[in-house]
Parts: structure tokens; sequence; C-alpha cells
């Protein structure tokens, strides 16, 4: 979809800003008409414009993603006829409609044929809401001239000529600087200099042509550049949300294991509450985390309830008293989405969860899982908002072979989401009145068994009311899917980080994450989950649990952590499966969590949240580099996070190894340039895990053993 726009205005300096285009609206531009004629090209094109989400012809285009603070890169491939110069810059505008000062695009060194001209800048928001970018690109006459002069003078080629335009170049930049200020006053000064030097030809023509191409005078007119023939492509659209949409450590864990406790009487496990989960909160906070996620805490469906590691009972049989159901299995007599399981306490319990969780430091996120127990208030009262099958059943949940007996997907297809009536009229009823308890994260259960339009549709109408409130999608499915319900504003993903631990696929999956598809899909890499428990886990041991532990916090800003964890658990229900045996989706389950042989795990996950809070360059995504190793079992990567000047001043190199039972030794080859450094330097560095510092250089050893299975090193003081 073409959206270019052409400035004929004459030539002209732009003043100290370099503001060259008009101010641009937050919002996307129409999609044209049917049979409109197509979009003309700008003077000087600029084309394959990113990040762009386009949908394809006649739709608008969609925002993609960005956080407050968060840099960004614009790429455009941007050419011209013949050998001219040319220039290009990024222009944000914001919420307010107010476009920010712009930043000039470098010129990328080619990879391929098909990466010539490609231009590049990064840029970042400074508030929430709409924004929205534009690419100016126009005729660079100074650096023409620059380019022609170097070659001509010094072979002797119409010298007082080129020196002639020169001069006119030079008076036309001046006539644009500000005479008010001070730093206006000092680069005026010293262009009339070039100007008096390249006017006297009594001097050596060396030396005149030495002033025009000094370092001050590319400076200053880098700074304040002559625009000719102007054009602007865009706008294109950015959505900016709150930080913790990007950067946060999750903590998942099940409120009825939290305080659950042995009868002493009766032998039978007695439920956790809410108010004792909330005594947990202070442990969990004290490990670093940021966000705590319950899974569905709504009354458990008691028609074809399953049992301990997913057991089902025979037809007909009542269901044990001590099968406490799984929370996904939603709704009974006692209620539906809107309600608190009788077990876990009353509204009042969870209101107060929340406050201790607020005063611990924490945000609260929720499961919001839309399926319904057989015997949810809904099946008996909107029987239109399920599937019913040719012999009149409604049909449960399958994924072949797998069959959930005790849950009913919906349908959300009978009246338009428009409609008060309409199932998806009461989800958001639902979402909202748990946004009034608090509630400002969800992460959203299976979203890829639901229409994609409706989560538009629905995450649209919050955003539009409370755009702090942030939903993260568990699909684990495939690409196609979860890129496309990133797209239409799922603000975070669950991804596939839990299947990838091989060094070639680890590599492959960062360089996706970090560089491929961050515009779209922020990820969220959890270590495991009450559904996973990676073989890695199973028999690797302690060190195991460090290597994943220290890959998903220090690669991903967002990572999580399944309760548990901390504790080793890593037990199967059998060979061959990831489930974990007697898994809490389908029980209580009781741990000490005082108890001592926990390998030092808890100590480990805190230190590395104490180094992703204590580093900018971890809490950022698109700033992932990776470096070459000679090993095939360990991995480098590097990640910089630039000062406002756009100096690398905060470096963070992760060395890990993937092997959790023997040491690994390698060489290390740093690429220096993607750390800001240059070439040759040696540099210290610290290790922010054993507290060891070392100089470091482009090649460096390392010994690594699961003990210790990774480097954290921050540069201290290159040299």
């Amino acid at each position: 979809m073409s959206r270019g726009k052409v400035d004929r205005t004459p030539a002209r300096s732009t003043g100290p800003s370099g503001r060259g285009a008009r101010a641009a609206s937050a919002a996307p531009a129409p999609a044209p008409a049917a049979g409109a004629a197509p979009s003309r090209l700008g003077r000087i094109p600029a084309v394959d414009v990113t990040p762009v989400i386009d949908l394809g012809p006649g739709s608008s285009l969609l925002p993609v993603k960005a956080v407050v603070g968060e840099p960004f890169p614009v790429r455009a491939t941007v050419f011209r006829e013949g050998h001219d110069r040319l220039g290009a810059e990024v222009v944000l505008v914001g919420p307010d409609g107010v476009a920010r000062p712009p930043s000039r695009m470098n010129l990328l060194p080619p990879a391929d044929r098909h990466t010539v001209d490609r231009h590049e800048a990064w840029v970042s928001a400074d508030a929430e809401g709409p924004w929205s970018f534009e690419v100016v690109s126009w005729s660079d006459p100074v650096a023409t001239w620059q380019h022609a002069a170097g070659i001509k003078i010094r072979a002797g080629i119409d010298v007082e000529l080129m020196f002639a335009e020169g001069v006119l170049l030079l008076q036309r930049v001046i006539a644009g600087i500000p005479a008010r200020t001070k730093a206006g006053k000092a680069d005026r000064a010293v262009l009339e200099a070039a100007v008096a030097a390249a006017e006297d030809d009594a001097r050596p023509v060396e030396a005149r042509l030495a002033q025009l191409e000094s370092p001050e005078v590319a400076t200053i007119l880098r700074a304040h550049p002559l625009r000719d023939l102007m054009s602007t492509v865009g706008p294109f659209p950015v959505h900016v949300d709150r930080p913790r949409a990007l950067f946060g450590s999750w903590y998942e864990l099940f409120p009825r294991s939290e305080g659950a406790r042995l009868d002493p009487t009766t032998g039978e496990v007695v439920s956790g509450t809410l108010r004792t989960a909330a005594e947990r909160l202070p442990a969990v906070a004290a490990m670093g985390f940021d966000v705590v996620y319950l899974p569905p805490i709504h009354p458990i469906g008691e028609v074809n309830r399953k049992g301990p590691n997913n057991t089902v009972l025979p037809a007909g049989e009542p269901i044990p008293a001590d099968w406490a159901g799984s929370p996904w299995a939603i709704g009974s007599r006692h209620g539906g989405h809107d309600a608190v399981h009788p077990d876990l306490g009353t509204i009042e319990d969870f209101d107060a969860f929340v406050e201790t969780a607020r005063a611990n430091g924490l945000e609260v996120a929720l499961d919001l899982a839309l399926q319904c127990a057989p015997d949810h208030p809904w099946v008996a009262e909107h029987p239109d908002w399920f599937t019913t099958r040719a012999d009149g059943s409604v049909a449960y949940a399958e994924n072949p072979p797998k069959k959930y007996q005790d849950i009913y997907p919906l349908n959300f297809d009978a009246l338009p989401y428009d409609d008060p009536a309409s199932l998806a009229a009461e989800v958001e009823r639902v979402v909202r009145h748990w946004m009034a308890h608090g509630v400002r994260i969800f992460r959203v259960d299976n979203p890829h068994t639901k229409p994609v339009d409706f989560w538009q549709w629905l995450l649209a109408r919050v955003r539009a009311t409370d755009p702090d409130v942030i939903f993260l999608a568990e699909a684990f499915t495939k690409p196609p899917m979860m890129q496309t319900l990133g797209s239409v504003g799922f603000h975070q993903s669950y991804t596939y980080f839990t299947w990838r631990t091989e060094k070639e696929e680890i590599e492959d999956y960062l360089r996706e994450v970090a560089e491929e598809s961050a515009h779209r899909v922020r990820p969220n890499f959890f270590v495991n989950t009450p559904d996973i428990l990676h073989e890695f886990l199973q028999y690797g041991g302690p060190g195991a649990f460090r290597i994943r532990a220290v890959l998903a916090a220090m690669a991903s800003p967002s990572w999580g952590v399944y309760a548990g964890y901390e504790l080793g658990e890593n037990v199967a229900v059998r060979p061959g499966s990831e489930e974990y045996l007697d898994t809490e989706k389908f029980q209580i389950r009781l741990r000490d969590w005082d108890r001592a042989d926990d390998h030092g795990l808890r100590e480990w996950i805190t230190r590395l949240n104490e180094v992703r809070r204590a580093h900018p360059a971890l809490q950022q995504l698109r700033n992932l580099r990776l470096h070459a190793v000679d090993s095939t079992s360990i991995v480098c990567f590097s990640k910089t996070a630039r000062s406002a000047a756009g100096d690398a001043d905060d470096r963070v190199i992760v060395v890990l190894s993937l092997d959790p039972h023997q040491a690994q030794e390698s060489m290390v080859h740093l690429d220096l340039t993607a750390l800001g450094l240059p070439p040759g330097a040696s540099f210290a560095v610290h290790d922010e895990i054993t507290g060891a510092d070392w100089t470091w250089g482009e090649h460096d050893y390392v010994r690594l053993d699961p003990a210790v299975p990774a480097h954290v090193l921050t540069i201290r003081s290159p040299r």
C-alpha cells in the first residue's frame, strides 16, 4: 500500500531542528477507494519502509509495537536517479499531533544485492498512546557538492567554479541557522569562516579545501541539511504502551495450593485460599518478580470433573469429594466467569489479595479462559453461545486424540459483537468486572481457538478506555496465528522458547524474536508452565534449571516461572510426557517452601532479576546481538542500551553453556562494533553472577560448568 507525498516547494534550509516535513496525523491514512489511481512515488523515492503491519490491499495499516522510551529501528530503501547525493530522516508524530525533531537516517552496509540503499534510524517515543512516523527524503546538494569538490578540486578541474558553488551552498545553510542562540551564533561563525576561506584565492587551494572539509564544518552541515525536492512517505502507525508491556518478570501460582494443608483428623487436603495465597506474595516479591499470575479463580464445574493426573471416571460414577478439578473448567452452580470459587474466598478476599500484591510491588495478572464447564450458568441461559451436535448434545472441547469432556468451547458467531445480547458483549463485561477489581493484566488462555476479529474488537474497546490494560496471548500454535494475534492488539505472547534447547535453534529463534517479529509480537519466555515440563528440565538436573533461567531472563525482557521451578520440580507423569506428575491443573499440591535442598535456585533466580532491574539494556528486545563461539555447546549474545546522545552507556554480554552435565570451554569472538567499541579495544568486565573482574577484548577464553553455567558481564571501562 503506497502512501507517498511529494513536496515540490523550492529548496530551503529548515533551521536548527532540521524540520522539513509538515506535521502528520497520528492516525493511519485511509485505504484508497476501489479503482482509485495508485499513489505516486516521491521525487526521491523511499520504499519498503519497516516496521509496518499491512494486512493487504483495501486494509488500513495496523500499529506496530513500542513502549515508552524503547528505541526501535525504522528502515527504508531510499534512492534516486543519477549520481547526486540524497538524505533521509524519520519524523515521529505524537498523540498530540506534534511532530518530534527528526532523526537522521544512516546508510546501512549492504548485506547482499537485495539490501542496497537501505537507510536506518533508531527512534523512541516519550509518551503512551497512538503515534505515527514518516520517512522524509530529499536531494542533498551539500553532500553532492562535497563529493564532487573532493574529486575535482584535488584534480585541478573547475577549481574556482567548485569553490563558488560551495560558497552559495554555505550561504544558504547560514541563512537557515538562527542567530538568536549562542549555539546558532557559533555555528554561523564557523561556516562564515569557511566561506571566507573558499573565497580567498590568495590562499593555497589545499588550505581552502581543508577548511571546507574540516570536522567542525561537516558536523554543522549534517545538523543543518539543505533539503531539495523533498518527499514524504507515511504516516505509519505505532502504538506506544506502558513499559510493563515489554519488561517484567512473571511468577505463576495456584492460590488453592498456597497455604493448603492436610487435615490431621480426616487426612484430606484442605484448599488454600486467596488470603493464604497472599501470605506467599512477600516471598515472590523477594525473588524480584513484578507480576503474579493466577490461573482461573472461578467456580469449577462439577459435571464431568476430572481427577488427579487427568483421571476420567466412567459415566455415572459419582465424583470423589477430594477431586478439586481443573480451574480451566469454569462455572458451576456457584457462578461463572465473574465469580470467585467459594473454596478460595470472596470478591473481598480477591480485593485484599490485589492490595497485598500492590503493597509488595507486584501487579496481578488474571487468567481469561473463554470456555465453560457443562454446568456453567451460560449453558442453560444462552444455549446459542455453544455448538449443538446432531444428537442434540453440546460439543465439548477436543484436540484429537485429546478430549476435554469437562469443557465446552464457545461459539462467537450467533450475534454481531456489538449486539448487547452477544457473547462478545458478555466477555467485555467480564473483563471490565475484573478491571474494576484491580486487574490490569490478563493472560488469555488459548486465544487461537477464538475468532481473531473478536480479539481485535475486544482489545480495541478496552484500549480506548483503559490503555494501560495488558493482554498476554497463551497461543502455542502456528506462526501466522501467533503473529496475527500480536498484530491485532495482544501486547505479549507465549513463544516456542520452551522447545528451543540446541545452539543453532536457540540462535535462530533469538534472531527471529529480536529482529524479525518484534514489531508484531513481544515474547514472554516462560521456562515452564503447568502444561510444559520439557525433557531438558526432566533430565538435566539443577544445571538445566540454571541454564534455562539465564537464557530466558537475559534474552527476553519478559520472562516467567511457574511455581516449583525454584525447587527444581522435574518429575513427569510418564516417560515421554511433558505433563508434571500430580499436576496442579487437576489437584492441590502441597509444597514445603522452607526446604533447604533447592540447589540454590531461589538465589539464582533472585540474582537474575536483580541484574535485569539494574541494567536498562536487559529491559529491551530489539537490541540483542549474537556473537561467535567456537563451541557448539556455548552461546553468546549482548545487549546495549544507548543514551539520548546515542552513546552506548549500558552494555551486557551473556556467555552461556547449554550443557547441564559437564563443563564446557571455548573461545568467544566478540563483534566490537555491535558493542559500540572501536576495533582492537580492551575493556574491563564485571561478572554480575560471581563478582569476578577481568579484562576482555575481541577474542576471549571461557570455561563454564553446570554449577555456574554463565557469565553475565557488564562492561566497566573501555580502553
